[in-house]
This record gives structure tokens, sequence and C-alpha cells, in this order.
């Protein structure tokens, strides 16, 4: 028989045909009553398929006597209490590595279209304002500017090699030192004060909760530029509407926000920022691979093996 899994959120359709293959899949993000549905399920699943903001917290776990697994699909587990898990002895995988390199193009995407204003420039195009009032106003230069990224993790290097394709230079905080060539900083607010784009690659969680706050964004200045492509948890967005509507920093690159997908409508009105839906991985290739190995760790554990990316 096939080992019983909850799903707790609706899953990329390549993912959930591969799970569904492979396991007897019960979506939670479907029952019309969650305790009576949990309640029904509890006694035989072992397993938990969840993604992003679903996570897993510890009700959910105690709901779930029977459950050994819980694999997520993509990198981040701040929406997981893995302290809970590990109490309860639970095992927790992520998505490592397969989303790198897509994110980082997201993340140099952000930095060229915050610099150098290209969807302004497009809709004033569209907005037949060109023949009407002459050339786009300059933006900037990538060329000579520093690069700050707080958190040199694997996706935070392979934005840094980017950027130095771009002519930039490339500073880093991280909470040690790194065998790298880059200069580093002691702090976020350090960090921000020696850069021109500060780049946040954090993790979320407790730990980075607002760790971008109206000290860094003032160390930032008011030729500066802030792009996240992290989580909304690590920016004070109350800070940062102000500082933009101000003209206290320059411009912000935001693909993540709080309370995604309904994010504060003030953002609709800010100008001097670039806004994505939360797209970094968010291409078939990448959300393919990233499935395969959220359905590979389920499968080697249900096969009394290792699971391959193992948080706990």
């Amino acid at each position: 028989m096939k080992p019983e899994i909850i799903v707790a959120g609706k899953l990329f359709a390549r993912t959930q045909e591969k799970l569904d293959k492979a396991f007897t899949c019960h979506k939670l993000y479907e029952a019309a009553d969650r305790d009576a549905f949990l309640k029904q399920h509890a006694p035989k699943v072992r397993g938990l398929a969840t993604f992003g903001p679903n996570g897993a917290d510890a009700k959910l776990m105690d709901a779930l006597p029977k459950l050994e697994i819980i694999s997520n699909f993509g990198v981040g587990v701040d929406a997981i209490d893995v302290a809970a898990a590990k109490k309860r002895k639970l095992i927790v995988t992520n998505t490592p590595d397969v989303l790198n390199e897509c994110v980082a193009d997201t993340a140099m995407a952000l930095v060229l279209n915050t610099l150098r204003a290209f969807p302004a420039s497009e809709s004033y195009l569209r907005s037949g304002y060109w023949a009407t009032r002459g050339a786009f106003p300059l933006s900037t230069s990538l060329g000579g500017k520093t690069l700050g990224v707080l958190g040199l993790g694997r996706i935070g290097e392979a934005i840094a090699k980017r950027a130095e394709a771009f002519g930039m230079k490339i500073r880093y905080h991280n909470r040690s030192k790194k065998a790298v060539a880059y200069p580093y900083d002691a702090d976020a607010v350090a960090l921000a004060k020696n850069s021109d784009v500060l780049l946040v690659a954090t993790p979320g969680g407790a730990e980075t909760s607002k760790i971008i706050n109206a000290k860094v964004l003032d160390a930032l200045g008011a030729g500066g530029y802030l792009v996240n492509i992290a989580r909304g948890s690590v920016i004070d967005e109350t800070a940062l509407l102000r500082y933009l509507k101000e003209k206290k920093i320059a411009g912000a690159g935001l693909d993540v926000f709080d309370n995604e997908p309904k994010i504060n409508p003030e953002w609709f009105g800010v100008e001097n920022a670039v806004l994505f839906p939360h797209v970094g991985s968010a291409t078939v290739e990448t959300r393919t691979a990233m499935g395969d190995l959220q359905v590979e760790n389920l499968l080697l554990h249900f096969a009394g093996k290792p699971a391959k990316t193992p948080v706990t």
C-alpha cells in the first residue's frame, strides 16, 4: 500500500502529479473542516508535504501522531516550527541549491530594474510620452557601484558573481566571516553605510525579523537602494514605505512582502520602487527541480533511507 501523506497547500501541478503516483495524498487545503479532516486521517498519515506560508506548526504536528517527516517545497523553513519538530523527533527537509541560480537572476533583475528604471521607461513609452515629452529621464549605472550582500549564503554568492560581471564591487555581512575575497562588515548598519545597493538574502524567521529598520535605512542614505529577495519579515515595511515616499533612500526593488499575496496597498502608489510578486524561483525548470527534490526526500524516507536534504 502507498504511504499516506497530507498536502498542506496547493503545490506545483507537476509535483502534485508525482506525489499522487507515489503516495495516497490527502489535501488539507481543500478541507471544509480542518479539524475533522485531520482527525479522520491522523491514524494513517506518516508524511506532510508543505509549501511556503502553509508551513507546519506544533498544533498541526500534534494532530498527526503518526507523522514522521515534513517535506518542504522551498529553501526557507521559517513557516515550520523546527524546534517543535526536533522535540517530536520529526525529520524536516527543504529544497536547497536547485533554485540558487534562478533566484540570483531575479535579484539581478531587481537591481537592474531599480537603478535603471526600466519598468518606468517602458510605461513611459507605452503612454506615448516619448514623442510628446521627449527622452525618458536619466537613470543610474550599476558599474562601479558597491553591492552590499546581507546574507552571503549559496544564493548570496551566486548574486555576487553576477554583480561582479556587471562591474559592481561586493561587500557582505554574515553571522560569521567566510573564506571569500569580499570585504566584511560587522553588522547590517555598517554594510548599509558602505554600500550603494543593499541586497538582502538572509533566511527569514525570528532572528532576522525587521533586521532592515530605520537605523539601517539611515545608514544607506538618500542615494542608496534596497533590494530584497529574502522574506518580507526581514524589513520594517512601515519604515521603508516612509523612507521611499520621503526620498530618504533612492529606491527599492522587492520580490517579497509582509502578508503575501494581500500586500499593503500603499505599495501600489510608490513610484521609486520596483515590485515583483514573489517570482524569485518561478520558472518551470526550477519549480520542477524543487518539486522533484521534495518528492525524492519523501520517497527516500519511506524506503528506509536517509532524506537527501534534511534540516533536522
